[in-house]
């Protein structure tokens, strides 16, 4: 009777384990449950046995090492022999071929229990050799889906790098092979969309969802939370404020429209429309064109004084001239930290590069005079090339100043006009009425608070921007430095704790008002002849 029950319980058993193994490994296959280690470890308890995953290299993907016949694994792997079996004193083997997307990369399974295979665990070998396939097949797919992803996203990052050191060529030459048409166009926006930087993948999709093409979408490199887009056309930006209504704690701003050479310049105006776009309910907001220091000074005269302050950089090969002057303009606006995220090149790099510009110069970027007066003249440049030169921007904004300057001059007198020009100094340019008019009411909005944020402002900028140095001057704590700068960043409507163009138009500011002096610059005298450039 002993027997007889046994033998009907070891029947249910074996009833209740044909029954259930099939689910056991279909439930491999749900989305929740696709891992070939566990599935492999399943196999070995199931038949009650050892199992174990091969590559085609003979590396151990799951389960423990076993001893096996290399020249039947030989034979699987080139595809001589689809399955092998062997037994010995110790038990029973089976290796079966594990297929795979590249036929030339077959893995082997290896399976080893101490009794022979009967159909139940051969069936269940047989099965679930399938099912590692399909696993298999899912992993490379989705593993050569995130690789051309993170090739699809490099090569945006290397076209904004290139649009940012103004290679507009080689930048549509790159974006023509994956999108054509994209970047064939004069101008575009820049939009920078801050968020959760753990969201940050999932808001770059929905980005290239919105913009349908229309847009070069970048993860930014300098800041994990910020998606960078180049916008082409005027219909995305009511697309992406709709992104930012979707989801809560995201922010948006936007650039003016801007010429391709000038990504870098749109990049600093969406960041600085980042700041606006904090204290406005719909969280977004386009950089606001203001009148620029630049298109209040006479534009010939500016030119000049241009072209001479840069003159010893012409000496140098026109590639290493470019990479410099970029460099230069990306490292003013940003720390080297960020200027080196951005261009994909080392921070020693980038402070290299500037200072082998401030060598050719002969200047000391450490002093945010000399960095405000050379940032004038990167951006004078950049106009140029643009075709920008202030003499045709709007009344109150683009060259007012300059056609002030040139009205008092008499056209007999043209020829004495441009000699006076051509000889202007910095002093020159930042002594025009229309230019201390527009100073004098920028720094006038710090006179309402009590606590003469316009002194310590004052001082900091005198200090190079470092608070502790201004704190000994005014006799007051550095914390109480950084809280009047930050204070009248919303009053003057500028960003100043960031180095950048709103930091050195107020710089301009106060050497337009003469409360600086401005800083000396060797070829800032036009009789001065020319020292050696050694470059």
């Amino acid at each position: 009777m002993a027997g007889q029950e046994g033998g009907a319980g070891g029947g249910r058993a074996q009833d209740t384990g044909d029954s259930t193994w099939a689910q056991e490994l279909l439930d491999h296959l749900r989305p929740t449950g696709r891992d070939i280690r566990r599935l492999v470890a399943w196999l070995g308890e199931t038949v009650h046995g050892t199992a174990s995953l091969h590559d085609d290299a003979g590396t151990l993907v799951a389960g423990p090492r076993m001893p096996l016949d290399e020249t039947l694994v030989a034979d699987i792997r080139a595809g001589r022999i689809a399955s092998a079996a062997s037994a010995d004193g110790d038990g029973h083997m089976r290796l079966l071929r594990v297929g795979h997307p590249d036929p030339a990369a077959a893995g082997v399974l290896a399976v080893a229990r101490p009794d022979p295979f009967d159909r139940r665990t051969s069936d269940i070998l047989t099965h679930t050799a399938q099912v590692l396939e399909l696993l298999l097949r899912a992993r490379e797919t989705t593993a050569a889906d995130r690789r051309l992803k993170r090739a699809t996203s490099d090569l945006r990052l290397a076209i904004l790098q290139l649009l940012m050191v103004e290679d507009t060529v080689a930048a549509r030459r790159v974006a023509a092979g994956l999108w054509p048409g994209l970047l064939d166009t004069d101008t575009a926006c820049v939009y920078v969309l801050e968020g959760d930087a753990a969201e940050r993948d999932r808001l770059a999709e929905e980005c290239l969802g919105v913009t349908r093409g229309r847009a070069l979408v970048v993860r930014c490199p300098a800041m994990d939370g910020h998606v960078i887009l180049v916008v082409v056309g005027d219909t995305s930006g009511e697309a992406l404020r709709s992104l930012v209504d979707r989801n809560p704690g995201t922010l948006l701003g936007g650039s003016a429209h801007q010429s391709l050479a000038r990504t870098a310049a749109a990049y600093g105006q969406a960041v600085s429309a980042l700041a606006v776009a904090r204290v406005r309910p719909d969280r977004a907001a386009v950089y606001a064109e203001r009148t620029h220091p630049e298109r209040l000074m006479d534009p010939a005269a500016l030119r000049a004084w241009t072209a001479r302050l840069l003159r010893p950089l012409d000496t140098l090969p026109h590639h290493t001239r470019a990479e410099l002057l970029a460099t230069t303009r990306l490292g003013l606006e940003f720390t080297a930290v960020s200027a080196a995220k951005v261009l994909g090149v080392s921070r020693n790099t980038v402070r290299a590069r500037m200072e082998r510009v401030e060598a050719l110069l002969r200047t000391d970027f450490t002093d945010l005079t000399v960095r405000a007066t050379v940032h004038l003249a990167l951006s004078t440049q950049v106009s140029l090339a643009d075709g920008q030169d202030g003499q045709d921007g709007p009344d109150g904004e683009g060259g007012e100043g300059g056609r002030d300057a040139q009205d008092g001059q008499d056209g007999r007198d043209g020829g004495r006009a441009d000699a006076r020009q051509t000889r202007a100094r910095l002093g020159d340019l930042l002594a025009g009425p229309a230019l201390e008019a527009w100073a004098r009411e920028l720094l006038g909005r710090l006179d309402s608070d009590a606590r003469d944020l316009r002194r310590t402002l004052r001082h900091w900028i005198a200090a190079g921007g470092n608070a502790e140095r201004a704190a000994q001057t005014l006799a007051v704590h550095a914390q109480t430095v950084r809280e009047h700068v930050r204070s009248a960043e919303p009053v003057l409507e500028r960003r100043l704790l960031a180095s950048g163009s709103d930091l050195y138009e107020v710089v301009l500011a106060h050497l337009a008002t003469g409360a600086l002096e401005p800083p000396a610059l060797p070829r800032d005298d036009p009789g001065q002849p020319d020292a050696p450039v050694h470059g």
